[in-house]
């Protein structure tokens, strides 16, 4: 389980995360949502650890910048950071290295496989495409099979085929048992996936819903956000 307890974040007197709290359960999808500027990738990078905030952050109990946490945590960027010197092979050898993973081989050549990578195995990283280098930070983020995972807009320049295997993980995952956290302001690339989403404005967080609590709202996802983000709201 991931736990966020009143995260507050300021960068000088800008207020990005403003007493930010939720809850992620184990063996769950859940959808931040937001537009530009809602302080998604702050939640996101503060949970990863990469942010100094005020607030508690833990991950199966356990404080997210420690050593145990990192262990369990996947984080998937919104920009990815390869190594232009590293080519798509010794990408994800430097994964499983840095992991101390064992018996990888076959969930890597997976991977690559589902992600049409199999044949770029050898090319360096600045050699790909920007859709190239989103599926090859995907492939390095699972590849530890992390039980908690952040994805920061991880379908932004993927093809149709990238997409429809990501889904397919997302779900997988979830059956696994691992908790998911997908950031994202795309509302319909994900609209069947989430059981949980979380919408935030303006730092804050302006509704935490289920999916039941759509349903019975007798709204969809859709216009519940547009509904908190550009008018009037009852939150839920």
């Amino acid at each position: 389980m991931l736990k966020v307890e009143h995260l507050t974040k300021k960068y000088g007197k800008i207020l990005a995360n403003n007493d930010v709290s939720f809850e992620i359960p184990d063996g769950s999808i859940t959808v931040l949502l937001g537009p530009n500027g809602a302080g998604k990738s702050t939640v996101i990078k503060s949970v990863i650890g990469f942010l100094k905030y005020d607030g508690i952050i833990t991950v199966d109990g356990l404080y997210n910048k420690s050593i145990e946490a990192k262990k369990i945590l996947g984080y998937i960027p919104e920009i990815p950071a390869l190594y232009p010197n590293l080519t798509v092979g010794e990408h994800l050898e430097f994964a499983a290295r840095a992991y101390r993973l064992k018996d990888y081989k076959d969930y890597k050549n997976e991977l690559l496989e589902r992600f049409e990578l199999s044949d770029k195995i050898k090319k360096f990283g600045d050699e790909l495409s920007k859709g190239m280098q989103q599926k090859l930070s995907i492939c390095c983020g699972l590849l530890p099979r992390p039980r908690i995972l952040l994805f920061d807009e991880p379908m932004i320049g993927l093809d149709p085929h990238a997409i429809k295997e990501l889904k397919s993980i997302f779900t997988e995952l979830k059956s696994e048992g691992a908790s998911l956290l997908i950031s994202t302001h795309m509302i319909d690339s994900v609209d069947m996936l989430w059981d949980k989403t979380i919408i935030m404005q303006n730092g804050c967080v302006k509704a935490n819903v289920s999916r039941a609590d759509i349903e019975n709202s007798g709204r969809n996802l859709e216009e519940l956000f547009f509904e908190i983000t550009e008018g009037s709201e009852e939150n839920l």
